[in-house]
Order: structure tokens, then sequence, then C-alpha cells
């Protein structure tokens, strides 16, 4: 079985979308560079939620939407251990994969995919962990 191991909700502004999950929520907002465009990482938990880590905690992340893009909505990231067999496996299910998958630096590789209801969610084969 493959866990929820992250989410993502598009933003306008990603000031203003971390003031008011810090504020209300108490959540930990990490801005990061135009290297990882401009991201706004979110710590909900102190245990990280990763394919290989048990509990429920599910820390996620703030894109700032983009209009030539496909799907910029709320979406659930599915950790995976091999991302090309899901995106087969996604295909094969009916599901649409929007893309190749990116590395992200230190994270893994990451792919979005459409459910056959045109939701918007996410893949992602995290490296190894270290040590």
């Amino acid at each position: 079985m493959n866990p929820v191991v992250h989410f993502e909700l598009p933003c306008k502004d990603r000031d203003r979308i971390a003031r008011f999950f810090e504020r209300a929520f108490g959540w930990k907002c990490q801005m990061l560079g135009p290297e990882m465009g401009h991201y706004v990482l979110v710590t909900t938990a102190e245990t990280d939620a990763r394919p290989d880590a048990p509990r429920g905690a599910i820390n996620g992340g703030f894109f700032t939407a983009d209009p030539s893009m496909p799907a910029q909505q709320p979406g659930i990231v599915i950790g995976v251990q091999d991302i090309r067999e899901a995106m087969r496996q996604v295909a094969a299910a009916g599901g649409q994969v929007l893309g190749e998958p990116m590395d992200i630096p230190g994270v893994g590789a990451y792919v979005a995919f459409l459910d056959t209801e045109g939701n918007r969610s996410s893949m992602l084969q995290p490296l190894p962990m270290a040590g």
C-alpha cells in the first residue's frame, strides 16, 4: 500500500498563505528560493511522514499558481517505491500522468497525475534515507 505523504495547495500570495496557516494553526512555513520554484514547505507535525515512516502525520507545501500549468488545484502526494512503475499503474487504471518525473534535490523524484475524476494528485519516490 502506498501512503499519502504530503499535501499541496495552490496560492496567489505565498507570504499571505504562510501567515494565515502559521497564525491559525501554528504550522511552520519555510520559504524556499527560486531554485525550488519559490515553494513553501509546511510542517504540520514534528514527525515527518515518509513512505518508510509509520504514523499518520502529513506535512505539505504551497505552490504559486501558474495558469500555464495544468490542474492547479489542491492535491495529495502519494509515496511510491518505483515512480516509473507507479506511472504505468496510473495509466493502466485510467489516469493521466502529467509529464515526466522531476528530481527534487534532497527529496526524490516527483510527478503529478490526474485520476479518472480529473483530480490532480502527485507521486513521490523518495531518496533513500541516509544512515
